[in-house]
This record gives structure tokens, sequence and C-alpha cells, in this order.
């Protein structure tokens, strides 16, 4: 049985930090994980910022409620999930992506979570559990699902390179240069033509 894995920022919904970049007028916060392979590092860096700047939790929600879905991504998504079972493999938090999932119709998600003072203050995060994506693909695979998978950052190449199929999803020069072996598109009509290819 065929499950299809997707990242959510980048490919499904603009980049959450680097709306809220632009909104704060912080550019180091444009930082994201197709910059930065180390998610760790990443978080610690942009937890620092956010402390320095006196932001939190409520500021970044208040931008993410202005973000919509790529243009194209909800139907791309609707008539994936009517030919296959889907699920969203982030590295976003649950208290981020909330209500993006409510604009693509509450697909499943598995993402981590934030710590949260009183204040609003954000002070840490939880992963889910280790190399997040790949150990999500590896154990769907245990339990007899072929994964199919789509991203475009650092942090997805370990799930596409584990799946039966793995395509890169508008992402960066760089990293389509270092991976010719991973199919690359820009539009969504032809990520779900080639998914459809493997279905079949």
């Amino acid at each position: 049985m065929n499950l299809v894995c997707l990242d959510m920022e980048g490919v499904l919904v603009p980049e959450i930090w680097i709306a809220f970049s632009q909104e704060s007028g912080i550019p180091e916060l444009c930082r994201t994980t197709r910059d930065e392979p180390n998610y760790d590092k990443l978080m610690t860096w942009r937890l620092g910022i956010l402390k320095e700047h006196g932001l939190g939790l409520r500021e970044i929600q208040a931008v993410i409620a202005k973000i919509d879905p790529l243009p194209g991504a909800k139907a791309f998504l609707d008539k994936l999930r009517a030919e296959t079972q889907v699920v969203i493999l982030s590295d976003t938090f649950e208290q981020f992506a909330r209500p993006l999932m409510a604009k693509l119709d509450w697909p499943t998600i598995f993402c981590n979570t934030l710590e949260v003072a009183p204040s609003g203050e954000i002070t840490g995060y939880q992963m889910r559990c280790e190399h997040s994506k790949l150990t999500t693909v590896k154990a769907l695979q245990s339990m007899g699902f072929d994964t199919i998978a789509a991203g475009d950052s650092f942090n997805d190449l370990a799930m596409l390179q584990a799946s039966k199929a793995g395509f890169l999803f508008k992402s960066t020069d760089a990293i389509k240069a270092a991976h010719p072996e991973l199919p690359a598109f820009e539009e969504f009509g032809e990520l779900l033509a080639a998914i459809e290819e493997v279905l079949d």
C-alpha cells in the first residue's frame, strides 16, 4: 500500500520564518532548512534572536494568520488525497501548523511542539523523535507502506532517499545540483503526474 509523505513549508505553504522575517524586519530570520542542515543549531539560533527582540509566539501566530497555501497547493492535495493516503511530515510546530492545516482541509500532519512560557516567550521546543522525517518513513515502511516522498530542503533528503520514490519540489539550485538522482519539479501538476506514475 502506498503512502505519500510531503514536507509542508516550501512545498504546500510559504516558509513561515521568511514571512515572519519580512513582517518583523529582522533579516536574520530568513535562514531556513534550505540554508542550514543542522535543525537544532538553526532553532537555537532563531530562539536567541526572538529573545533578543522580545518577540514570542503571539507575534509569530499573527503573521501565520495572514499566510495562505501556495497557489495550487490545496487543489494538488485534494486530488492526491482522493487517489492515495497522504501524510505531511514537517519539522514545524503544532502551534504554527494548525491554522495552515485548516486552510488545507485538515490533512494529517506529524510535527513538533514548542515550549511556551505564560508570557508567550518561546523557551524551547520538543522534537517528536530524532531524525523525525526519516524515522517516520522507516516506521511507516515497517507497517507495510511503500512511501513516496516530496520535499525541498536539506532536512527532507533522508526521507526522499529512503522512499520508493523521492522528489525535490521548489528546491534550491544548490540542493538540486548536489542530488541529481532526485527528480526535481517546480509545478504542482508536474509533481502530481510523477507521483501518479509511481502509484500506477
